[in-house]
């Protein structure tokens, strides 16, 4: 028996990538509207309240305008930063203790940010184990390929007008006004007492993320063994996240931030000092991936009792 999907905004860097996910496999019936119909919100739900579940992979103002529209029993993954912080709805992170059984029994999941995705699997862990007070001072670097930034941001990168040598050729950080829209669901979801100090940086690839949280250990009153123990444990059962080992001897003495690419995966590396009072925690996935379609998929699956990993790469 099939299951009806509608993928609302299917154009879309994010829509695109899940359609090609779901389009091989023969238990997924995808929806689809006209050209007209995409622009009525009218006919969107007419097609979402058809289908047993629905992405919304759309601006925060789109999502929000379609949702009174839906019927309650319809089940729908959005992929915007509407309704991350939303009570009303499930964080679409299965790895996080106790969410996997949420997402199962959810009607509304969000999908997570990118950057927030790697900078949560870092931080809610070390809080919500004890290792780390709420109140610690959490700051983190996030590196990205330029498809992060959208189709516009995608067509200057790739423009074929753009000269051998140009600003874009090297990193550009951003958000330096420290307000990037995924920080509330990154205090949040982490359980932290303050906002945390975040800086993006896009560079030059296309796809490919990582996040380096820094951690005081001295601050944190933990070891680092008690660290990488306790995160180890944490994921030990995790579908699409791997934890490697304390000081592990990293690939070419150095972390790519595209090492993922092309997946629905996630790594985290984990080092410390000689002195032992200072670490480096680092996410490394694909924000196209896990932090984002990949995700999406996942939640997906839990949400409609099929195989967590089914269709992940």
């Amino acid at each position: 028996m099939s299951v009806k999907v509608f993928i609302d905004g299917s154009s879309g860097t994010t829509g695109l990538r899940i359609a090609d996910r779901l389009a091989a496999r023969p238990e997924i019936e995808l929806l689809s509207i006209s050209a007209e119909g995409r622009k009525d919100v009218n006919e969107r739900a007419k097609v979402i309240n058809s289908a047993d579940l629905a992405f919304l992979c759309l601006p925060d103002a789109a999502s929000k305008e379609v949702m009174p529209l839906l019927r309650p029993d319809v089940k729908v993954l959005d992929t915007s930063t509407a309704f991350r912080t939303d009570a009303a709805w499930d964080y679409g992170f299965p790895e996080l203790a106790g969410q996997k059984e949420k997402i199962k029994n959810s009607c509304r999941v969000a999908v997570p940010g990118c950057y927030a995705s790697g900078f949560i699997s870092i931080a809610r862990p070390l809080v919500e184990l004890g290792l780390v007070p709420a109140e610690y001072p959490f700051s983190c670097t996030g590196i990205s390929g330029y498809s992060g930034g959208g189709k516009k941001m995608i067509a200057e990168y790739e423009s074929p007008d753009r000269p051998a040598h140009s600003k874009l050729d090297a990193p550009k950080s951003y958000g330096l006004g420290l307000a990037h829209k995924h920080l509330p669901e990154m205090q949040k979801i982490s359980g932290l007492a303050h906002t945390p100090m975040f800086v993006p940086v896009v560079c030059d690839y296309y796809c490919g993320m990582q996040v380096l949280v820094p951690l005081d250990l001295t601050l944190a009153g933990s070891t680092a063994e008690q660290v990488a123990a306790g995160i180890a444990g944490y994921y030990k059962d995790a579908a699409t996240v791997k934890v490697h080992g304390l000081n592990e001897t990293l690939p070419e003495n150095g972390l790519y931030s595209n090492a993922m690419a092309g997946t629905d995966r996630m790594e985290l590396y984990l080092t410390v000092n000689v002195a032992g009072d200072q670490m480096m925690l680092v996410s490394v996935f694909d924000n196209l991936g896990k932090g984002s379609s990949g995700a999406a998929v996942q939640c997906m699956n839990l949400m409609l009792g099929l195989e967590e990993t089914e269709g992940l790469e």
